[in-house]
Parts: structure tokens; sequence; C-alpha cells
């Protein structure tokens, strides 16, 4: 018999990365497969160019509770006028001679001299702006490259992993509750909140996704919520499509994906679902 461990993904901000390129960091509609596993494989202490084989092996299937709102942040990479930055020395107090001397330089011995050199550093690069004759950071200082980051805001999702052994499943559960790493959803500003482990059930994933609930069911006529799930199946099963998102390594010099398949269905939740405490 097979058994499914849920895990919940909430958080103020979500960004599931896909297609992500240069100056344009998207996020997908929902979190994928090679995200979740690399969830998993931080909370299990593993490196980056550890194997993720049997992790991957586990079926993957996500359902949208909430979907959120995309979100797309105003984001600058380089340039800015002259703010000191004090954990540039503070995080290294080798640097504080030459930072001593750099402001020195730059500003002169009274500002860059005696004690404010130990716990003020200047960003790197200091010149002078050729226009207004201010100090600026150098060479990126008129050149500041614009950036698109998106988001999905005030989401959540429920996450099934379906493996046969559900001992490793409970492994797994235990490490998401002490992670051996910080653990974040896409990308390091988006730490999740709440519990993230939840039940191990028998059965498929689409049995599993029938019985828990995140939100409260609506009331009135409508007989339960139904939110939108997609989960892993065969490349030959009806209305299948294939998905980038099958992880082979997290190696940095040779990370890699494959395609994976996965159908799309609505899931009703039974009446007599249990509610998810956040805190337990």
């Amino acid at each position: 018999m097979t058994h499914v461990l849920l895990v919940r993904l909430a958080a103020p901000l979500q960004s599931w990365g896909a297609v992500s390129r240069f100056s344009r960091r998207d996020s997908h509609s929902r979190p994928t497969k090679s995200a979740v596993i690399g969830l998993c494989a931080a909370a299990l202490g593993r490196d980056r160019t550890e194997p993720v084989d049997d992790l991957a092996a586990l079926e993957f299937g996500v359902r949208a509770d909430r979907p959120g709102t995309p979100v797309r942040d105003y984001h600058s990479v380089g340039g800015g006028r002259y703010p000191l930055r004090p954990r540039d020395v503070i995080t290294d107090h080798r640097r504080a001679a030459a930072v001593a001397a750099g402001l020195e330089a730059a500003t002169g011995e009274s500002f860059g001299h005696h004690d404010l050199a130990d716990w003020y550093g200047a960003p790197k690069k200091i010149a002078a702006d050729p226009v207004s004759g201010a100090l600026v950071s150098g060479e990126l200082s008129r050149t500041a490259l614009i950036t698109e980051r998106w988001y999905l805001s005030d989401a959540a999702f429920v996450v099934g992993l379906r493996h046969e052994d559900e001992g490793w499943l409970e492994e797994i559960a235990h490490a998401l509750e002490h992670p051996r790493q910080l653990l974040w959803l896409g990308r390091k500003s988006c730490p999740p909140c709440g519990t993230l482990a939840g039940d191990i059930l028998p059965g498929t994933l689409a049995e599993a996704f029938t019985a828990k609930q995140l939100l409260p069911l609506p009331d009135g006529p409508v007989s339960g919520h139904r939110p939108w799930a997609w989960i892993q199946a065969h490349a030959d099963a009806p209305g299948a499509s294939p998905v980038n998102d099958q992880p082979v390594s997290f190696h940095p010099a040779r990370r890699a994906h494959t395609t994976r398949w996965e159908t799309r269905m609505r899931v009703t939740i039974a009446p007599t679902a249990s509610e998810w405490d956040i805190f337990e």
C-alpha cells in the first residue's frame, strides 16, 4: 500500500521560478516538483552535490487552496548614492584598515580616520560623480540594472508526496519540522509560516487531497470546497500534459531537470475533512 505525506506551503510571499532568465525572474502559478524536492533535501541537510534520486522518485501532487495574487517587485541592482554600510566592516574587521584608507582618500582625514572606520564602511569602488561631484558607488552608479521579480502574494498550497515506504515519509516529515538548513518557498526572501508537515495518509494523492482542509468550507448549498489540483501521472494517462520540473541533479556544475507528466483535476474536500492546525 502507498502512503501520502501532506505538506503545507503558505506564506505572505512565494516564488516558484520555472523559466527565469537574466533580469526577469518569474513565478509559476504553483509550487514545482523541483523546488519542493529541493526544500526536502535542504531539510534533510543534504548538500547540493549529493544525489536526490530517492527524493525525485516520490510521486508529486499539489492542491491550490488559495492560488494567491501575482505581484511584481521593482528591483534594481547597482548604482546608488553614498550610503554607509556598517555590515561591510562589522562582519569582517580585517577590512577596517582598508576601508579607513579608502574613506580617508575619498572624504578626507577627518571623516575616514580614527574609530569611525571600525563601524562604518563605504560601498565598493567609491568615485565622484562627474556631473554632480557627489560620491557614488563606482562603475554601476549611473547604469543601475532594473529587474523584474515576480511573487505570489497570500497563497496557500497543499503538496502531496506519495511513496510505498511510510517510514521514509515520516523521516521527511520530521526533517521539515526540524530542518538542518534554512527553508524558503522558492527564494530566500520567502520563508514559510506555520507548520509544513501534515498527516501521512494511506491511498492515492487524489484521495489524500480530499481528507484535509486548510480553509473553512463554504456555507450554504455548495457542497464542499473544490480547488484545482495537479497530480503526477503516466505519459499515456488521459489529459496528461508535460512539465519540465523533474529534478535530476542540484549540483551547481551540472544542475539538470527532465520532463514528467501530470493531470489537472478538481478536488472536492470531504465534509468530514479534518482542519489543519498550523501551530500544532
